[in-house]
């Protein structure tokens, strides 16, 4: 082959990189579906998330009832937090309520860093860390088992640390 031959066929093969790259952006446009299958979110994830986005809510409206309704209202609901074991929920309600006797003490509570997993059709972990903005302020991570329970998913276990 000549030198004008070797040139043609690079300008070609550049010709059609150009052409590939420019039209993938075109086709993510025309074909979102195949875009968001290759992205698909879990639901569970979703629900969750949501679920614990209504929980900082509540807090910081300082109603720590509404934020108790995504726990197992159950004897067996364990909190494990500081060395200690809460169990029931009656106790872990009480307990909040006597660490947070007001809004002062609750601050602002924001979640962040979530991860949820499924741990089979009907129980997750979701892990991730909290943050009280208060006069004090303090945060930690914290680990979620979640049981989905008559349809509904529910935390049946916490596991919260602070940080020092």
């Amino acid at each position: 082959m000549t030198g004008p031959q070797n040139l043609f066929k690079v300008f070609l093969s550049m010709a059609t990189i150009v052409a590939v790259v420019t039209a993938l952006p075109m086709l993510m446009i025309v074909c979102p579906s195949t875009v968001a299958n290759a992205v698909q979110v879990d639901p569970v994830e979703t629900e969750i998330a949501s679920m614990v986005q209504k929980q900082s809510d509540a807090w910081n409206r300082g109603d720590i009832p509404e934020f108790m309704v995504p726990y197992w209202h159950d004897d067996r609901l364990t909190f494990s937090s500081g060395g200690a074991t809460t169990r029931t929920w009656q106790a872990t309600l009480d307990r909040y309520r006597k660490k947070y006797p007001d809004k002062a003490t609750m601050g602002h509570l924001t979640f962040s860093e979530l991860e949820t997993q499924r741990l089979g059709p009907d129980a997750a972990l979701t892990l991730g860390r909290w943050q009280l903005k208060r006069e004090s302020p303090v945060g930690g991570n914290f680990s979620l088992v979640w049981k989905k329970i008559d349809g509904v998913w529910l935390i049946i276990h916490d596991h919260s640390s602070s940080v020092p």
